[in-house]
């Protein structure tokens, strides 16, 4: 007997009855149908049909949204021996894209950009039911085409999926990306930037940087959407602030101000400012667009400026915000207790902003 060699034949009915209605040719072969026997049932007006080459679905009505995406990442299966559903050759048991269960190997393959965007639940993302095509993330080097329904979208190193339902799925940043390289619509793609960063799917950072991994960021379109996308981030960013100065008792600072030497220059602008014990506190919301740079020397310039006058300068970034509040009011907390062991600062004016 060899690997080629069919194992116990079932009832081709069997097959059809289980839970796992869309299989590859390859799995087929291993419950001991023929490669004749699939041309058979895939028959026009037959009891199966086949969804992508290499992958069929069992029965003979319209797949669902969960089996369409199930079929997809079958088309990228690589198998043992022979060729994978998607024509590469590859080394008939097919090794699977990882459906991300407990146990598994990492994802080979995994859905992106709008069908991602709406397994995430992300609002604004299209229903699955209305996607003619889906996007499967693959490395750059598998020889697979785009047909069908299956959008064959590559990339130089897969991000680590995450299991939605069952699913592996490209995290909300990436997705986010792959689905705007293929919109043309400026209002759609402001709309899934600014609702992906509104739920707390994502921070403004993470999307810039894979837009600009996809070499998207310069499009106009995509420009305007960026910049409310920031301008929402930010807005998040001082919320989740406010949230954690009352949250966890700290004093109240004067908010959003602009700090002057009397008679003398414009320092510089800050989220929070606790005069007494000259304590400063400034979110970091830069988008890290290709001006990153330029704009991280006159954070860094401002900074050392003010600890020049005496006045701790606080940097938090709004994930920190978001993920260990606690810790960052503790980080503050210490830097007010510590004014009393200082030098005075120099005097500065306080103005609003």
């Amino acid at each position: 007997m060899t690997h080629n060699t069919p194992l116990s034949p079932r009832p081709l009915h069997h097959l059809a009855a289980g839970p796992g209605r869309v299989l590859t040719t390859a799995q087929l072969r291993s419950h001991g149908v023929t490669a004749a026997e699939t041309d058979e049932q895939c028959r026009p007006g037959g009891p199966w049909q086949r969804i992508l080459p290499g992958v069929v679905l069992l029965r003979p009505t319209p797949p669902t949204s969960e089996e369409r995406l199930r079929a997809v990442l079958l088309y990228t299966v690589r198998e043992r021996t022979g060729a994978a559903p998607g024509g590469e050759p590859a080394p008939g048991v097919p090794a699977q894209p990882g459906p991300g269960g407990a146990g598994t190997e990492p994802a080979e393959a995994m859905i992106t950009g709008l069908a991602a965007l709406t397994l995430h639940g992300v609002a604004g993302a299209p229903p699955l039911p209305s996607l003619a095509v889906l996007d499967v993330l693959v490395p750059r080097l598998r020889r697979l085409r785009s047909t069908g329904c299956a959008r064959v979208i590559r990339t130089a190193a897969l991000p680590e999926a995450e299991t939605v339902t069952g699913i592996p799925v490209a995290p909300v940043a990436r997705a986010l990306a792959d689905a705007v390289a293929g919109l043309t619509d400026a209002a759609s793609v402001r709309r899934l930037l600014t609702e992906a960063v509104r739920g707390g799917h994502c921070e403004p950072t993470a999307v810039v940087r894979e837009l600009r991994r996809a070499r998207v960021l310069s499009r106009p379109h995509v420009v305007d959407a960026v910049d409310s996308l920031v301008a929402e981030g930010r807005a998040l960013a001082e919320e989740r602030l406010y949230r954690m100065v009352a949250e966890y008792g700290l004093p109240d600072p004067v908010w959003n101000v602009d700090l002057r030497l009397p008679g003398g220059p414009h320092l510089g602008g800050l989220d929070a400012y606790w005069p007494e014990q000259a304590v400063a506190v400034e979110l970091d919301t830069r988008a890290h667009r290709q001006d990153d740079d330029a704009l991280w020397a006159r954070y860094a310039r401002k900074r050392e400026h003010l600890e020049r006058l005496g006045i701790t300068v606080v940097h938090l970034t709004p994930r920190k915000l978001r993920d260990c509040p606690e810790h960052q009011a503790a980080v503050v907390r210490t830097a007010l207790m510590a004014a009393a062991d200082r030098e005075p600062a120099a005097y500065v004016v306080v103005l609003p902003r």
